[in-house]
This record gives C-alpha cells, sequence and structure tokens, in this order.
C-alpha cells in the first residue's frame, strides 16, 4: 500500500516547484522527530504543515463525524454560539504575515470552508504570501466557483466522498454524491478549458463499517474525474475505556478537561472484516486509477482486524505533530490536535502565533508527551494526525 510521500515523485514531474514545497513539509516533519522531538523535547524551530478550521458550519451531516456527526460535539445552542466566534479575514491576514518566513504547507478545513464568507479572498492572500494551499471540502459547492478556483490556480483541493452514490448519500446525506461529482467534473472541464493544471484535486475516502464493501466501486468511478490521488483514511475511533483514560490522564497532567475524543466512539469501525477489507484495498490499488492510491495508515495484511477491532492496541508511536504542525480554529485558538482540540495553547487575537507554538503551554504538552509509553497519550491510538505521522510500530 502506497503512503502520502508517493504524491511526490509523480508530482515532481509535472511540477517541480510544487513538490518542491511539499518535499520541505515532509522533511520539516522528519527534521522535527529526529531533531526537536529527540534532542530539545520541549521548543521546536520547524513548522511544515497548518491546519485552519475556518468555520463549524457545514451544510451537510455526516455520521462518523466528530463535529456535527451521531455524537459530535457541534450540536442545538452550542452550534449556533459557536457560528459566531468565526475570525474576520484581517485576523488571518495578520497571522499569514507571521507565517511567510516559514512557509508552510496550509490546509483549510471546517466544518465546510466554502462557506466562510472569504474563503477566497483569503487563499489568494495565502498564495501571494508563497504559502502551498489545500482545501478540503464536501464538493457540495465546487460546482458554481470552479471557474474562479482554476482561474486563481488554487494549489489544491481535496473532496470527501464516502463510497458510490446510494452508500456516500447513506453516510453523508441525499444528493452529496450527485453534487460533489458534478463539482469534480465541473473543475475537471474548466482546467481543460483554461489549460491550467490547477488545482491538483483528489478525494479522501474515510473506510467505515457502512461503506467498506463499496470502495472498489468508489475508486473505478473516480477514474472519470481527473484526480491526481484517492486517499483511503482507515478513519478515527476510539470507546468509552480510551476517553476514560484519556480524560484522567488530560485532567491529571495537563488540567484540562476533554469532550471532543468522545465523539469518535462511534461504533462505526464493528464489525469489520479486516481479511475482506484488505483483500478489496489490494484490488483498489492494483487498479490503473491513474492516479495515486493511498491507504493512511498503511499496514500490513493481518493487522486490519487489529486497527478496528483492537482499539486500545497502538499502531503508531512517538507522534511528531506538535514539533511541525498547528491547527487554528474558527475563533483564533491555537492547538496541536485537530480533532481533539480541548488543550488550547493560546489565541491569536491576544498573542503572536510564533509566541504560542513555543510558549509555557505548548512546551508543557511536548514534554508530557514525549514522557509517555510510545510516544503517544491514551487518545492518540487512532488519531488521524498520529496515522500520518507517527512512527510506525514494528509488525504493522
Amino acid at each position: 500500500m502506497k503512503t502520502n510521500i508517493s504524491v511526490v515523485p509523480r508530482l515532481a514531474r509535472r511540477d517541480p516547484r510544487l513538490a518542491a514545497r511539499l518535499l520541505r513539509a515532509f522533511v520539516a516533519q522528519k527534521k522535527s522527530m529526529l531533531v526537536d522531538r529527540a534532542l530539545y523535547g520541549g521548543p521546536s524551530r520547524e513548522l511544515g504543515l497548518m491546519y485552519f478550521r475556518l468555520t463549524p458550519l457545514c451544510n451537510l451531516r455526516c455520521v462518523m463525524c466528530g463535529q456535527r456527526g451521531d455524537k459530535g460535539v457541534l450540536k442545538g445552542a452550542f452550534a449556533a454560539a459557536e457560528a459566531k466566534k468565526v475570525l474576520p479575514l484581517e485576523a488571518y491576514k495578520k497571522l499569514v504575515d507571521q507565517l511567510r518566513r516559514k512557509k508552510p504547507v496550509v490546509y483549510l478545513w471546517g466544518g465546510e470552508p466554502f462557506l466562510y464568507p472569504d474563503l477566497f479572498p483569503l487563499v489568494d492572500y495565502m498564495m501571494e504570501a508563497g504559502l502551498t494551499v489545500a482545501v478540503n471540502t464536501n464538493g457540495t459547492q465546487l460546482a458554481a466557483r470552479a471557474e474562479e478556483i482554476v482561474k486563481n490556480k488554487w494549489h489544491a483541493v481535496f473532496v470527501s466522498l464516502d463510497g458510490f452514490e446510494e452508500t456516500n448519500d447513506r453516510i453523508r446525506g441525499e444528493g452529496s454524491y450527485r453534487r460533489a461529482v458534478e463539482g469534480l467534473l465541473a473543475v475537471k472541464r474548466e482546467k481543460e478549458r483554461q489549460g491550467s493544471r490547477f488545482p491538483y484535486m483528489g478525494i479522501v475516502t474515510t473506510v467505515n463499517n457502512l461503506n467498506y464493501h463499496d470502495l472498489y466501486r468508489l475508486a473505478d468511478a473516480a477514474r472519470e474525474f481527473g484526480l491526481d490521488w484517492h486517499i483511503f483514511n482507515l478513519g478515527t475511533y476510539s470507546n468509552a475505556a480510551i476517553v476514560e483514560r484519556h480524560r484522567a490522564f488530560m485532567k491529571e497532567r495537563l488540567d484540562t478537561d476533554i469532550s471532543c475524543l468522545e465523539a469518535y466512539d462511534t461504533g462505526y469501525n464493528e464489525g469489520i472484516d479486516g481479511r475482506e477489507l484488505h483483500g478489496i484495498l489490494e484490488r483498489v490499488h492494483a487498479m490503473d486509477a491513474g492516479h495515486p492510491i493511498i491507504t493512511v495508515p498503511a499496514l500490513e495484511p493481518d493487522k486490519i482486524d487489529v486497527y478496528y477491532g483492537s482499539l486500545e492496541t497502538p499502531v503508531r508511536r512517538t507522534c511528531s505533530v506538535p514539533w511541525s504542525q498547528a491547527n487554528i480554529d474558527y475563533n483564533g485558538n491555537v492547538h496541536f490536535c485537530a480533532d481533539y482540540p480541548d488543550y488550547v495553547l493560546g489565541n491569536i487575537l491576544e498573542t503572536p502565533f510564533f509566541e504560542i507554538f513555543n510558549g509555557e503551554k505548548a512546551i508543557r504538552f511536548r514534554r508530557e508527551l514525549k514522557a509517555c509509553p510510545d510516544g503517544n497519550f491514551p487518545g492518540c491510538v487512532r488519531c488521524y494526525q498520529n496515522m500520518l505521522c507517527g512512527k510506525r510500530l514494528r509488525g504493522f
């Protein structure tokens, strides 16, 4: 199974400059693990990737989503109150000005980022500052903005699709597949019409017990979408025992109450036949798709059952995320963990970013993480960021 770095050689042949930017981000992540994490423990000099959760608003209700899914934290009056806290464009511009010298890859998500009112001027400003920008979207609003996206030469767009039409719509909502595919095809046509290779386009598929039988059919259909990659994310999952261990740890060691991790105790990992799933993924990877197909995390065939059926068993260790990445929330809060933003390092409306990134709370977090067995907190065992950036355990 291919891993995320496999996109770089293909990209290097088509766009050496953009490939070099991505490679720099991968190198920053590796350096942070080998140097900053290993030798310094607390502070970090590397910054390869920044996540921006631009808005908590979304027009879909994907069942497994930690925000607005079955057990998501953004519900009712709380969600309505959070939607009023979204940062204005000027606050982001000030942050981008601080990031210029590091030039991290930036990943814009939500909610649905197309619901952030200043998405297009923000992307323009980031690109003018020399940042490499990727936007993750559910794709339902792509078609209406395809011409502008291609004209503005956005670097990359990730579209979330979780199966062929009926499967995807069961998970994401009626009509979501059709609208996302219309968006992908509209961007493909615009790239052909304008003679542009931008944006590079990919699909992200979150594997769960509702869709794993349908992955091949989606991958087969996706050959017509003009893609540059297709990522199969094995999913972020937890259970009650992990949640309670993490809750106790965070309270004792970091004086933090948690609320986000239990949103991933959904049960959508249960009942997956690991060997059957591996066979499906082997067929998918063997397909002549015309673009790289990537699995996160890439696992040995006999370990997929462990991934879904034994959530307490680590498959990655030595998380390096806090030494090379940061997340900016829609309200300006800074944290290291994209899906578990309970431990707030500071807020960009009050403190310059790099003072936060290497501030007292950040250093405390890194030192506590480094001191843990396997270099992970209790709740990290199926964290997507850890699956991307953690060290592969022997045998997995």
